[in-house]
C-alpha cells in the first residue's frame, strides 16, 4: 500500500489520503494486498494513531528484520525492494490461511502518524519454523509514475511490517524495525575533446549530473556538487583522481586537463542520502 497522511481539521483525526493503487495493478479478481492493507487502515482513522491504539488486535509481532540499505528510484519504472523479518504471532493462527497475510512496509515519521507509508502489492511469503513463529519475505513496490513519492520524500525511510485478518478487519503494524535510503537516481555523463590530441595539450571535459524528479517524471541537473574528475592509463584498470570541480546550477560539468598518454576520463560522483552515487563511462581519448 500507499499512504500519505495529513493531519485533519474534524476532530483532529488522521486522515489518509492517496490510497489508489496504480491502474495497471488495479485489476484482477480480487484486491490486491496492497489494496487490502490501504482500506483496512483507512477503517481506523477515527483515532489520532492507527497503531498505538490497534497494534495489539492480532497479537502479532514482528523481528529480525533485514533490509536493502537503499532503494534507488528513477521517474517512470516500478521499483521493489526485498524484505525479510520473522513474524510471531499467537498459536491460534495459521499464517497460511486466506484470512491473514502479512507484509513489510517502509514509512516516514512516525509509525503512530507517518508523513507516507509504503507497501509491497502481494502478501510476503511465510515459512512456518515452530507453532508461532514464521519467517517471512516479502517485497514493497514503488510506482513514481503514479505519485508514490515526492522529491522531499528522499533520504532515510524506517522499515517495519503489517499483519492482517481480513474477517476482523484487524491489523498488527510495528514500526522501528530497520531502516533504509530511498534516493532519486542519478545520471552522470562525460565527453572528452578533442579526441585525438597531442601530447601536452589541453583537453576539456565537460559534462552532466542529473537525478529523477519524482514530481514531474523528469531528470534534472544536481546543482552545486562536487564531482571527481578521473583518468585511468590505457593499459591500466583504475582510476585516479585528478581534480574535483562542482556542478554548475545546471548540473553541468566543465573543466581542463593536460593530455599526458592514451585513456580515459570520467566524472565520478560519491552521492548523498537523497541521491546515489554514480559515475560515468570513461571516454576514451587518443594521444599522439
Amino acid at each position: 500500500m500507499r499512504i500519505r497522511a495529513t493531519v485533519a481539521a474534524v476532530s483532529g483525526a488522521l486522515a489518509l489520503s492517496a490510497l489508489a493503487v496504480p491502474a495497471a495493478q488495479a485489476a484482477g479478481p480480487a484486491p490486491s494486498f496492497r489494496a487490502e492493507a490501504a482500506k483496512i487502515l483507512a477503517g481506523h482513522t477515527g483515532r489520532t494513531a492507527f497503531s498505538t491504539a490497534d497494534a495489539a488486535d492480532l497479537g502479532v509481532t514482528f523481528s529480525n528484520l533485514k533490509i536493502a540499505s537503499a532503494v534507488k528510484v528513477g521517474t517512470t519504472n516500478h521499483v521493489t525492494s526485498t524484505i525479510s523479518y520473522t513474524l510471531t504471532h499467537g498459536a491460534n493462527y495459521d499464517v497460511n490461511s486466506d484470512d491473514f497475510d502479512s507484509g513489510p512496509v517502509i514509512y516516514k515519521g512516525s509509525i503512530d502518524n507517518p508523513e507516507v507509508l509504503i507497501g509491497g502489492e502481494a502478501p510476503a511469503s511465510c515459512s512456518v519454523t515452530s507453532a508461532t513463529t514464521a519467517k517471512c519475505t516479502g517485497k514493497i513496490d514503488i510506482y513514481p509514475a503514479a505519485g508514490d513519492l515526492i522529491n522531499s520524500d528522499a533520504g532515510k525511510w524506517s522499515a517495519g511490517a503489517i499483519a492482517l485478518q481480513y474477517s476482523s478487519d484487524d491489523f498488527s503494524l510495528q514500526g522501528g524495525l530497520g531502516s533504509t535510503l530511498v534516493q532519486r537516481y542519478s545520471k552522470l555523463t562525460v565527453n572528452a575533446a578533442p579526441e585525438p590530441v597531442k601530447k601536452g595539450k589541453t583537453v576539456t571535459v565537460t559534462g552532466k549530473l542529473s537525478r529523477a524528479n519524482w514530481e514531474d517524471n523528469e531528470y534534472h541537473g544536481y546543482a552545486t556538487q562536487s564531482v571527481k574528475l578521473q583518468f585511468r592509463k590505457k593499459s591500466s584498470s583504475t582510476y585516479t583522481t585528478l581534480k574535483t570541480i562542482k556542478t554548475s546550477s545546471t548540473g553541468t560539468l566543465k573543466t581542463t586537463t593536460t593530455a599526458t598518454v592514451d585513456g580515459y576520463f570520467r566524472y565520478s560522483f560519491a552521492g548523498t542520502s537523497t541521491t546515489p552515487a554514480v559515475s560515468a563511462a570513461g571516454d576514451y581519448v587518443d594521444v599522439q
